[in-house]
């Protein structure tokens, strides 16, 4: 069996336990990257009800933006529900730069609260679909299965018991399917080109990944995202300022004295010491 059909049987199944366990259709998840319109075409075809759901975070590129409102267009004259979530905390409507100075940090690879809060806040009791594969990296490759309910994780070489264990649990927690897993990047773009799915303009102009501007993630390129959306380094260099004030009043011990340091040192370029943890810089509960 190709790959195609067997995500397509994964979706299948997925729906299944989606309208058994929570009574509606799954619910992809779209950041506007590549993958995520690979799993939208993959749904259409497996001929399930699903929904789109996309997290803005504040700090995607305009073209990401763009692109998630032309295709959620598209996909809604064709009856499908498409959602768009605004990030909130504590109740509240936030944003990338009010977090920093709350958080008392940049985000970094190690304090990644702005994928927690901004990304992954809004799809408790339901089940949702990814575009995560193991080839984007070795961590996904030995922590992510097909399907994963809360700590437990379905690998497609799972006995058939276990899968039946999971089919017929009806504890309402967040469940995950990753129909396209074990693709490689080979085979999303050739299914892309393959079958004409829209895709984010940035690739064509070179990108290799569309996600957050700046994100530490993403440890190359960063300062060619910011010199070609300065506006965005402005941003982040204020959230910067703010921060610091933050700490000066809190008593906080810090590296930096200006915004400027702060931002070499969130780009690892040599300037200042590179990531550090620090037992000090956990999420303010008190804010």
């Amino acid at each position: 069996m190709d790959k195609e059909q067997t995500a397509i049987m994964r979706l299948q199944e997925a729906s299944k336990m989606s309208l058994q366990i929570y009574g509606q259709p799954l619910i992809i998840t779209t950041s506007g990257g590549k993958d995520s319109s690979v799993c939208v075409e993959l749904a259409r075809r497996a001929g399930i009800p699903f929904e789109v759901m996309h997290n803005h975070t504040t700090a995607d590129a305009p073209e990401t933006i763009y692109f998630v409102r032309s295709e959620f267009h598209r996909l809604e004259n064709g009856g499908v529900r498409c959602t768009i979530n605004k990030p909130t905390y504590k109740g509240k409507p936030t944003c990338m730069w009010k977090l920093i100075p709350i958080q008392g940090v940049p985000p970094t690879r190690l304090a990644r609260y702005c994928c927690e809060i901004l990304k992954e806040n809004n799809s408790r009791d339901s089940f949702v679909v990814t575009g995560i594969r193991w080839a984007e990296s070795t961590k996904r490759k030995n922590n992510r299965g097909v399907y994963e309910a809360g700590r437990e994780i379905i690998l497609t070489n799972d006995n058939d018991e276990k899968r039946q264990m999971f089919e017929t649990c009806t504890v309402k927690s967040a469940r995950v399917c990753n129909p396209i897993i074990d693709w490689t990047d080979r085979d999303v773009w050739d299914y892309i080109q393959s079958e004409k799915i829209p895709t984010n303009p940035l690739y064509n102009e070179g990108f290799c990944r569309v996600g957050c501007i700046g994100c530490p993630m993403a440890t190359k390129g960063r300062a060619a995202q910011f010199a070609r959306w300065p506006t965005y380094k402005r941003a982040y260099m204020r959230a910067f300022e703010k921060m610091l004030d933050v700490r000066k009043r809190k008593g906080l011990k810090t590296l930096w004295e200006n915004a400027d340091e702060v931002f070499h040192w969130w780009m690892e370029d040599g300037v200042l010491p590179g990531q550090m943890q620090f037992d000090d810089l956990e999420a303010d509960d008190e804010n």
